[in-house]
């Protein structure tokens, strides 16, 4: 990750995530989150209004994001609105995919007696 200037919002949610003894590995995921949510509305993320976080949302299936990456910038805007902002209320606007079910493949009777 390129070194980028670090705003006094930034240094808040490094130092929140350090008192949680999160890895370096994970402090840079859910900085490079928070990120992204940024460059969608195009400002400072804590201004951000419910009507943003469901767009954004909409903006990541839309664009083919998988369920998994979804989920963890989820997680990490969470963690920045919970922990960073104490904007607990902008949890609730927040929701998780779930990965879709696969149907079990069923042989028919002629494929199994052919074993």
């Amino acid at each position: 990750m390129t070194e980028e200037k670090t705003t006094p919002l930034r240094e808040r949610m490094i130092e929140e995530m350090r008192i949680r003894g999160m890895s370096p590995k994970t402090q840079q995921a859910h900085i490079r989150a928070v990120k992204y949510f940024a460059e969608f509305i195009g400002r400072s993320p804590d201004t951000a209004t419910p009507d943003e976080l469901r767009a954004y949302q909409l903006h990541m299936a839309d664009t083919g994001v998988s369920t998994g990456v979804f989920n963890a910038r989820i997680v990490s805007l969470r963690f920045f609105f919970g922990m960073t902002c104490g904007h607990e209320e902008m949890k609730r606007y927040m929701k998780f995919r779930r990965k879709p079910k696969k149907l079990p493949v069923v042989l028919s009777v002629e494929e199994v007696g052919d074993c």
